[in-house]
């Protein structure tokens, strides 16, 4: 296959080609000569600004951007002042530096998105000339001004202007200079004749090149590589100079023979390569210029621009796009003449097998022999990866897969991963998408950045097949691609609501990944609310719904869709947000509509808002509630006085909501309150505030029965309540004398029992056992074994033949009670024979 090299050029130990793109579909008049002319790396768009210094009103620049093969993408009339510079950031937005110092800022279809200032005094002074750098923290702009200064930026989407101190005798704008980025630091590296100096943060800082020989002159062009790893000076002699950027080590010196500055100066160099190489061009010159001192010349027919590239130089004409790069390693190794590497052998084997001949045997004998047939098949692979044109990569793929048949062990993952990867690169290199991506790019920019790349220039269908042909995880591939259509389908102002809402349903479905609430927050940023309502019935989450509708100020919606949600807190959200932006009426009135936010909001204001709380239950009439409210209140009124009066407006409102029960229960807490205060005037009891029980409690622990049988009288207490409370509040006080004349008093409606329990309780069995006698026939063990007489306890058990109650008496004795056990036994035999 020796045409393969024909387009090869030597250059040193390495090989240069120029392998064709694309055939341009632009049609430039004037070719690209008067141009502003801005190309993104990674196959990006290309940015052309016509005439820029034209400053007719009648007859504007034109900006025009088209794909990488030239398809037009958008153009317009620019309309703001003169144009100093155009860049790409890395997400592909154009950066437009204006001489004021204005950055202007538009994606990729001419949309405006933002701009920003390169500080104030550059108003005055204006731009000479900028620069638009990639580093560690993103896209960054530099530019020096009419007063000799430099400003830098080194990530427009976080500004931090730095502006740099001052270059000793510089007048105007330094002969040339660029932009480094070294150990995380960006400096300025510029040339004042045959000075060159380093700009940082704090100084200016003077430096030579190492090797670089006085009589080579002033350095008149700079560039820096696209790692920013090497330097390129060009001299006004002609030398060429490459070295470190570092400013540490020289690779080479060239003398070009051309005493004319370059138009424009790119490193071409492939990641790993021992050969880097600077490619300058000129009106009708493209020079290589090699570390090894030698240079390749191809003669230009056509202005053309240059643009740098990981593994080469993109060279773009009026009429077609080159790349130009070094051969890689792998591909020298198979295509080269005469070459004996496993792969060309491999090739050369599958042609001849094609041909039906014998000498692929003998081909594949000598691969074998060598034991090399693993490694010509990765050879293979890798080279198909490196190659542009279509045919030599099925004829690398196919000797690839020849030579696999012969391997038992060989893995097919890296066949079937170039192959899968291959296609997806032919697909988007087609001019109508317009992605020249070579392999390396593509490994080096990832495949989600190229998903994101095909849906930002909206080629939808593309990123969803190729999602679907590598398997990638829904959420990570078609969901993103869909979100991102559906945001750009709400902005189509052609279609009704109905239609488009109908159209993103249908399209995005249960898709993983996908928020309509994300969908109608795109849609409510066009104008577009009616059609955010309908996508946001869609969205299945309410937490989602509920924050986008009180943004778009549907508050009433929101609650509804908030109560429906059944999320308390997202209730509580909804109602605090109606709250604030309503005036008192209105709110309360909303929230009679929705019952469940009423509840919770009634719920809320009792812990935290109680003067809310009662104006609600006035606003709706609810006597009860309100009621209810009042009797709570009075329990936070210090004095007696206030407390009575809002008890008395409860009762009020317990009456209209014809709670009678109510009402007299207030009027009674009204009484004792009364009584309270009486008896604390009187004894010192301090009783104010307790209930009727306590209140009890605390007189007869005062001894003041008298009191006690008066509010047992006036508030009707049920005897055995009564009765249980003066037997506990004696025994506490040990007053036996007092609890025998309590018993006496009248016959015990809770029996003796009890009054056995609590002597014994306090351990005085003398005053238990006066009780027993009265105890009632079934309770009597129980009361003798509560005072440990087991011999009545006995008695009482066979008189009543009860054997559970003699079993319980059985229970407690111990073996020195033979007789009386005895006596148990027989008379439970005896009561088991009746």
């Amino acid at each position: 296959m020796a045409f393969i090299t024909a387009t090869w050029n030597p250059l040193g130990e390495a090989f240069y080609r120029k392998t064709e793109l694309y055939e341009m579909h632009w049609t430039m008049k004037d070719a690209l000569r008067d141009c502003l002319v801005a190309a993104a790396p990674y196959g990006g768009p290309i940015a052309l600004l016509r005439e820029p210094h034209r400053r007719s009103p009648s007859s504007r620049p034109q900006l025009e951007i088209y794909s990488a093969s030239g398809v037009a993408v958008t153009s317009f009339p620019w309309k703001s002042g003169p144009v100093v510079h155009l860049g790409w950031t890395v997400s592909d937005e154009l950066l437009c530096i204006q001489e004021d110092g204005s950055v202007l800022i538009y994606d990729l279809f001419g949309s405006f998105k933002r701009h920003f200032s390169m500080g104030q005094e550059v108003v005055q002074s204006q731009v000479l000339e900028a620069k638009v750098f990639h580093s560690p923290y993103g896209t960054g702009v530099a530019i020096v001004t009419g007063s000799s200064r430099f400003t830098l930026a080194t990530n427009i989407d976080d500004l931090k202007l730095r502006r740099l101190p001052e270059v000793p005798g510089l007048q105007g704008k330094p002969s040339c200079w660029v932009v480094l980025t070294q150990d995380r630091q960006t400096k300025v590296l510029l040339s004042n004749g045959p000075e060159l100096y380093i700009l940082d943060n704090t100084s200016c800082t003077a430096v030579c090149p190492p090797g670089l020989s006085p009589q080579s002159g002033g350095i008149v062009h700079m560039c820096v590589s696209f790692s920013y790893k090497y330097l390129a000076l060009f001299t006004d002699t002609g030398q060429l100079w490459t070295g470190t950027s570092n400013l540490q080590e020289k690779l080479s010196e060239v003398d070009t023979n051309m005493l004319t500055p370059p138009k424009q100066m790119v490193w071409c160099r492939r990641p790993k390569s021992q050969q880097p190489s600077v490619v300058l061009l000129w009106d009708r010159l493209l020079m290589v210029a090699g570390v090894c001192c030698d240079t390749i010349q191809f003669p230009m027919e056509d202005q053309c621009v240059l643009v740098g590239e990981l593994d080469g130089v993109r060279v773009i004409s009026s009429t077609n796009q080159e790349l130009l790069q070094e051969v890689p390693l792998v591909c020298q190794d198979i295509f080269k003449i005469a070459s004996m590497a496993p792969g060309a052998l491999l090739l050369e084997a599958h042609r001849e097998y094609e041909k039906s001949s014998q000498k692929a045997d003998e081909y594949l004998r000598e691969i074998k022999e060598q034991s090399m047939l693993g490694e010509a098949v990765r050879q293979c692979v890798e080279a198909a990866g490196h190659e542009y044109d279509t045919n030599i990569q099925k004829s690398l793929l196919r000797a690839a897969s020849f030579g696999k048949c012969f391997l038992t062990d060989f893995s097919p993952d890296p066949f079937v991963t170039i192959c899968r990867e291959l296609r997806v690169l032919n697909a988007i290199r087609d001019s109508s998408v317009g992605l020249p991506l070579t392999h390396t790019q593509f490994k080096h920019m990832t495949l989600q950045v190229l998903i994101d790349r095909l849906v930002y220039r909206q080629f939808y269908p593309l990123a969803m097949e190729i999602c679907r042909y590598l398997k990638i995880p829904e959420y990570q591939g078609i969901s993103r691609v869909l979100k991102h259509w559906a945001s750009c389908k709400v902005q189509q102002k052609d279609l009704s609501d109905e239609a488009i809402a109908r159209a993103v349903c249908l399209k995005v479905g249960d898709s993983p990944g996908v928020s309509y609430s994300h969908i109608a927050a795109k849609a409510y940023e066009c104008g577009r609310t009616e059609l955010a309502i309908k996508l946001l019935d869609f969205e299945a989450r309410s937490g989602e719904q509920v924050p986008l509708l009180l943004k778009m100020k549907r508050s009433h919606l929101a609650l509804s869709k908030a109560v429906e949600s059944g999320d308390t807190d997202l209730v509580y959200t909804v109602v605090t947000y109606l709250k604030n932006e309503m005036n008192r009426g209105d709110f309360f009135m909303t929230l009679r509509n929705q019952p469940v936010a009423l509840s919770l909001y009634r719920q809320f204001c009792k812990l935290q808002e109680q003067d809310t709380l009662k104006d609600l239950y006035n606003q709706d009439d609810d006597h009860q509630e309100l009621a209810n409210y009042y009797v709570a209140a009075s329990y936070r009124e210090q004095r007696l006085e206030s407390r009575l009066s809002v008890l008395q407006t409860a009762v009020d409102e317990y009456n209209k909501a014809k709670n009678e029960f109510a009402a007299k229960a207030t009027e009674d807490e009204m009484r004792l309150l009364r009584l309270q205060r009486k008896l604390d005037d009187e004894k010192g009891a301090g009783l104010l505030g307790l209930t009727l029980q306590e209140t009890m409690e605390a007189l007869l622990a005062l001894g003041l029965h008298k009191q006690t049988d008066q509010l047992y009288r006036d508030f009707r207490v049920p005897d055995k309540r009564y009765w249980w409370l003066k037997l506990k509040s004696l025994a506490e006080r040990e007053d036996w004398e007092e609890l025998e004349k309590f018993s006496k008093s009248k016959k015990s409606p809770i029996g003796y029992l009890p009054f056995v329990e609590v002597c014994t309780k306090r351990n005085n069995k003398y005053e238990a056992k006066k009780y027993i006698p009265k105890v009632a026939p079934e309770q009597k063990v129980r009361a003798h074994l509560a005072v440990s007489d087991l011999e009545g306890a006995a008695d009482a058990a066979i008189e009543r033949k009860n054997d559970s109650e003699m079993g319980a008496v059985l229970s407690r004795c111990s073996a020195s009670d033979r007789l009386l056990i005895e006596r148990l036994n027989r008379a439970r035999a005896s009561a088991a024979k009746k």
